[in-house]
Parts: structure tokens; C-alpha cells; sequence
């Protein structure tokens, strides 16, 4: 039979569909429905287990124990990891622990000096070996930058070649750093080196984050390659991509996949599944009903598993009615609720502030019979400490230790939410001492709520505590970690410390789009404390070390050095960033230019002036229209600002009328 191209057959079909708007991704099982209520936002590793095995490639169809764990879900469908991802092969942790840290300190301390890496490398000692390169990359978390220096290192060691699970925890942090080109280059090696190591695992991942990045055609041109690399792709590929776009809000993308490929892929539960989910979590519970259909017509038995997810869409979209009826409905056909059926209910009673009925659904499970576990007992202190009551949430804690039940990270997560927003400092560092004594290891998000708090709070020297205390237990600081810490320097006006921490996380490969904003302060800061020199160093730092950089970016640090009066150094990077083939934005040239008239420097605004002219040429925009337009964003914005400011000074004009009021 002939093979038709999935991206071929797909797109032709679907050329004009737009992608969904972007939502947070997440995987489901029972442990994800606590997650809603997470102050961080953050997928979190939970207590659930999947039926899914790849080696006999089983549909995701039904709950038991099992060795992969379920990620969070802050939508709270029931959903199985399809994937295995985040298991590590190590046999003895302990084996490793010492020549990891040893090796991080050492990516740590050298990272911006290759030389000087590989050769504090060399001397450390440390012999590099199956296992240990997997610990080194998990251990550097989000700093990308380090685990590829260190993985370029280790492949150059004699005696050594990278393993199947080394290239894997690779193409991991590639994918998240969104180096897609290295990731593919990285497989062409594996396929020249090793081919026996190329598995379907790896182009799973890749799927994975090609999906997650909102990338629905590359995601789909993985199937395509994948015969070229030795491999062929079969139902559980297949389902892992359908399951990949339906947890990042591509679902009627996925579904009209579904449809095209019902000839190659033989529909299973797993497929089913996923589509099922996706459109709960889009709230189509139409769409969703037809998914049901289609399964009995597929002779696929309805588990509780299925269940749980048209539930849990009830749930969400607030039709408890239809909740609790099809929770009698589950009963009447032989399939009992299990607890994740009770705890889907008691979620979204709680995102209704309605604690008070979730307590009588938890009071109803148990008397069912079912067994409460750690995720029922985490969803309703949740739902208890959002809305202010955290003496029950206290209550409900005491009550699950007494039961047998030990509390994890993200249950005290959620009680220190609580107190975060009472700005009580002194009651999370008890829980985090509390935590420490029960043995339950306080993550990257305790710590980065306790470290925000301090800040917010001016105690920076807690905060740097904190940080030190992070740093030695193991953990690596994300992104946010060194987002808050550096928020909260400038707050307190420790430059210094405010600018090695941005370009420590600059040299991690941290620093991206999405955080321009700390960028802006943090320049801004520099130069009105005339610490220009300072400000050029950081932004060096940043070109040096291959960070993302667009426009705006480049828009930020020539308009805070042009609004501190350093015309001339504005125009300076504006001619750097023209020779990196960036065009400056409209209102950026018009004020530059006007800058330069007060300083009468006609030779430089002839030097912009000629290459902006030759840029708008290329992109086929009128120099005219360019300039005219630069002028127009220019006054709107100083009208703006005018305006900004007169509504500010009526607010405080009346503001202090009514207090003198109030007090009369």
C-alpha cells in the first residue's frame, strides 16, 4: 500500500485553520486535579499511576499501579501520562550524588569560560560513566546552557560514548530551550554513531515539545521523518502525538488528524482518550459526547477512566447537576467512582467557593467506601486556604497525618499560598521547617514562595538565606527563582547583586522573551543610579552568551539610555542592532533623531538615517511613511503620559476630599 504523508494529507485538508488561542499544557490523572489551585501555575509531579506500558503498547485506558507517574493539570481532567519522560534509569542514586554536585559547581563556576571549564573538568577527577551524565543534565534543571557544555565534554572522554538515556535527557533540554535545529542534529549524530539507540522514545519527545511550542505542523513532521531514522511509526506514536496536541489546546487540530489517519492508525482507547480530554478541557462538551459515541461504535468498553474525564468536564463547566447525575449513572452501570471521580466534584465546588458541599462529597466518599488518599486531602485544603480558611485547611493536615496519609510538597504548598497573601513570613518558614523534619523535602516552588515573600517584605537578607539553603540541598534555581531574587535586589537598591544574578542566569540560558520586563528594571535601575558602566556590562553579558534577542529587547536598552540623556551610546547600539539585521521601530528612529538635532551631530543621524532608509527599501515600506508614522507614535505616547498623570493627580485630589470626609 502506498504511504501518504501525514503532514501532506493533514494540511491540505487544514491549510487555512487557524491554531487555539494558547493555554497552559497539562496531563492529567487523579493527582492533577489539585494542581487548579496552585499559586505557581506549575505542572507538579504527583501521586497517580498509569496502566500505560510502552513495551506492549497498551491504550491509556484504565488506572492501577504502575510505574509512570501522572503530571498536574490546572484544568483537573483525568488523563494518563502517555509518556514516561521524566523517569530516570539510575539504580543508585547515591552512587553518583557527590561527582554530580562536584561537576555542577564546576559548570557553575566556569560556565562563560569554555577553556577554563573543560579544564577544571578534566581535573576534577571525575570519571564519567553511564548514569552519571543523566544526574549532571537533571541536575542543571533549566540551565540549558551548562548541560550542553557538559554533554559536549563528556562525549570528547575516551572510554566513553553517550547512551541511549543520555542522548534522551539531551534532547530534553534542547526541546525545552527550543533548539529544535540542535535537536535534529543530535539525532542525525545518534543515527551516524549509534543507530541502535534510536528509538521511538525520542521522537516522542521531540513531538512533545514541538507541540507544547505551539508548533502543530513540526509536531506533525516528526511522523514523517521518523522512517528515514530506521523508525516506523505505529498506534502508540500516533497516540502520543494526538495526546500531545490535546494537552497543549490543539484538540480540533488533533481531531481532524484523527480522522485523516483512521486508515493507517488503528483507533485505540488511548486515542480516544486524549480527544476526550481535549475537548472537556475546551469545555465542548458536545464535541466530547460524540468522542463517547464513537467509542461504543469502536466496540471500546467506557472505564472509569473515560468516566472521570466527561466528569470532570461536567465539573469544570460548573454543571454540577449533570456531575452528580452522571456520578449516579456510573453506579447504576457496574463501574464504581473511584477517588478521583469524588475529587474531580470536591474541586470544583471549591474553585465556587462552595467548601461546605465539597466537605459533604468527601463526607459521601467515605462512607461509599472509597478510600481518601493524599490527593483528595491536598484538593480540599486547597479549596479551604484559598478562601481565607486556613485553620480548617490546619484541621484537615492534622487529619490526614492521623489517618496514615503523609503530606506532600504541594500540600503545604497550597497553606503557605494562604499565608503568602496575609504576607506572613514567619508561619512559612515554620512550615518549611516543618516539612524538614517530617522529611518532606521542600521544592523549587516552596522555596520560591518563601523567597518572594521575603522580598516583597524588604528582608533580602532572608531571601539570600533561602537561596543558599535551596542551593545545598541539591536544588537547581529555575527561572523564576532568579526572576524573584533579582526583583527583589533592585527593590532594595543591591545593583551589584542585582546584576551577577541576571548574568549568572544570562550565562544559564535562562533569560528569554518573556522576561523583557525584568530586563527593562533592571537597566532602568542601573542608569538612574548613573551606573552606566555597569548596564553596558550586563547588556554585553547577555550578547555574548547567545540569549534571545528581537526588537524589542534592543528597544528597551536604547530607550533607557536615551531617557537618562545618553543620546549619543542610544545611537550607538542602534547601529548595532541594524548590523544584526533588526530595523528599530518607528517611534524608536524619531526619537533618536531628535535627540541628535539637540545636539546638532548630523553626521550620525545621517549615518541611521541612510541605513533605516535602506531597510524600510527591503521590506518594501516607504522611508516617508516610516518616519511620518515614528512621529505620530512619538506624540500619542507623550499624550498618554500627559494624560496618565492628570488622571493620577484627580485621584489623589479626590482620594484626599473623601478622606477628610470619612473623618468628619
Amino acid at each position: 500500500m502506498q504511504r501518504f504523508s501525514v503532514r501532506s494529507m493533514f494540511f491540505l485538508c487544514h491549510r487555512n485553520h487557524l491554531p487555539l488561542p494558547w493555554r497552559k499544557p497539562s496531563m492529567i490523572g487523579h493527582g492533577d486535579i489539585v494542581a487548579m489551585f496552585s499559586s505557581t501555575g506549575s505542572d507538579v509531579n504527583t501521586f497517580r499511576t498509569s496502566s500505560q506500558s510502552h513495551a506492549n503498547h497498551k491504550p491509556l485506558g484504565s488506572e492501577s499501579s504502575s510505574c509512570n507517574f501522572f503530571e498536574a493539570s490546572q484544568f483537573g481532567l483525568v488523563r494518563l501520562d502517555a509518556s514516561s519522560e521524566n523517569n530516570t534509569s539510575d539504580s543508585n542514586p547515591d552512587e553518583f550524588a557527590s561527582d554530580v554536585e562536584k561537576i555542577y559547581r564546576i559548570l557553575r563556576k566556569f560556565h562563560s569560560r569554555v577553556p577554563k571549564l573543560e579544564l577544571a573538568l578534566q581535573e576534577s577527577g571525575v570519571v564519567v560513566r553511564s548514569g552519571l551524565t543523566e544526574r549532571v543534565l537533571n541536575r542543571c534543571g533549566d540551565a540549558g546552557n551548562l548541560a550542553y557544555r557538559f554533554f559536549v565534554w563528556a562525549s570528547k572522554q575516551s572510554g566513553y560514548r553517550h547512551g541511549h538515556e543520555g542522548y534522551k535527557a539531551m534532547i530534553k533540554v534542547l526541546g525545552k530551550m527550543r533548539q529544535f535545529g540542535a535537536v535534529w542534529a543530535l539525532i542525525e549524530e545518534m543515527r551516524k554513531e549509534n543507530p541502535q539507540l534510536i528509538s521511538p522514545d525520542v521522537f516522542v519527545i521531540l513531538m512533545r515539545r514541538f507541540a507544547s511550542a505551539r508548533m502543530v505542523e513540526k509536531a506533525i513532521e516528526v511522523l514523517d521523518e521518523m522512517p528515514k531514522y530506521g523508525c516506523e511509526p505505529d498506534e502508540y506514536v500516533f497516540g502520543c502525538l494526538l495526546d500531545a496536541l490535546c494537552k497543549n489546546g490543539n484538540v480540533k487540530e488533533a481531531a481532524s488528524l484523527f480522522e485523516d489517519m483512521r486508515f493507517r492508525f488503528t483507533p485505540t482507547a488511548k486515542h480516544f482518550t486524549s480527544l476526550l480530554y481535549g475537548w472537556c478541557r475546551e469545555g465542548k462538551l458536545m464535541e466530547a459526547k460524540h468522542v463517547l459515541v464513537q467509542m461504543k461504535d469502536a466496540g471500546i468498553k467506557l472505564d472509569v477512566v473515560v468516566y472521570n474525564n466527561l466528569l470532570s468536564g461536567y465539573a469544570q463547566a460548573g454543571k454540577m447537576g449533570d456531575a452528580y447525575d452522571l456520578l449516579k449513572e456510573m453506579k447504576s452501570k457496574g463501574c464504581e467512582p473511584n477517588a478521583t471521580s469524588y475529587t474531580v466534584l470536591i474541586q470544583a465546588l471549591c474553585k465556587q467557593e462552595n467548601v461546605e458541599q465539597a466537605m459533604r462529597v468527601f463526607i459521601e466518599m467515605q462512607r461509599s467506601g472509597c478510600e481518601v488518599d493524599v490527593v483528595t486531602y491536598t484538593t480540599l485544603i486547597s479549596g479551604f486556604c484559598k478562601w481565607g480558611k486556613i485553620e480548617k485547611g490546619y484541621e484537615l493536615l492534622d487529619q490526614m497525618i492521623q489517618q496514615g496519609h503523609a503530606p506532600s510538597q504541594l500540600t503545604y504548598l497550597h497553606i503557605m499560598a494562604a499565608h503568602e497573601k496575609k504576607e506572613e513570613l514567619g508561619e512559612c518558614m515554620e512550615l518549611v521547617k516543618e516539612m524538614q523534619k517530617i522529611g518532606c523535602t521542600p521544592d523549587l516552588k516552596i522555596y520560591n514562595t518563601v523567597i518572594r515573600l521575603a522580598c516583597k517584605l524588604g528582608d533580602i537578607e532572608e531571601a539570600v538565606q533561602l537561596w543558599n539553603e535551596m542551593d545545598a540541598s541539591g536544588l537547581s534555581p529555575g527561572l523564576d527563582t532568579f526572576v524573584i531574587l533579582i526583583h527583589g535586589f533592585i527593590e532594595q537598591g543591591c545593583l551589584i547583586e542585582a546584576c551577577e544574578h541576571f548574568k549568572e542566569m544570562a550565562g544559564r540560558g535562562l533569560f528569554a522573551a518573556p522576561h523583557y520586563g525584568t530586563l527593562k528594571e533592571l537597566m532602568n535601575s542601573l542608569l538612574r543610579a548613573e551606573k552606566l558602566e555597569m548596564a553596558k556590562d550586563v547588556w554585553n553579558c547577555i550578547t555574548t552568551k547567545g540569549c534571545e534577542l528581537n526588537v524589542s529587547a534592543w528597544t528597551i536598552w536604547i530607550h533607557a539610555l536615551f531617557s537618562k540623556g545618553h543620546v549619543k551610546e542610544a545611537c550607538s547600539y542602534c547601529l548595532d542592532m541594524m548590523d544584526s539585521g533588526l530595523m528599530p521601530q518607528p517611534d524608536t528612529f524619531a526619537k533618536l533623531m531628535r535627540g541628535l538635532r539637540k545636539l546638532y551631530n548630523r553626521t550620525l543621524a545621517a549615518e541611521i538615517t541612510e541605513k533605516v532608509r535602506k531597510m524600510a527599501e527591503d521590506r518594501h515600506v516607504t522611508f516617508k511613511m516610516y518616519k511620518r508614522r515614528g512621529e505620530r507614535d512619538l506624540k500619542e505616547k507623550a499624550k498618554e503620559k500627559k494624560d496618565g498623570r492628570k488622571r493620577r493627580a484627580r485621584r489623589r485630589r479626590w482620594g484626599g476630599v473623601r478622606g477628610k470626609s470619612n473623618a468628619l
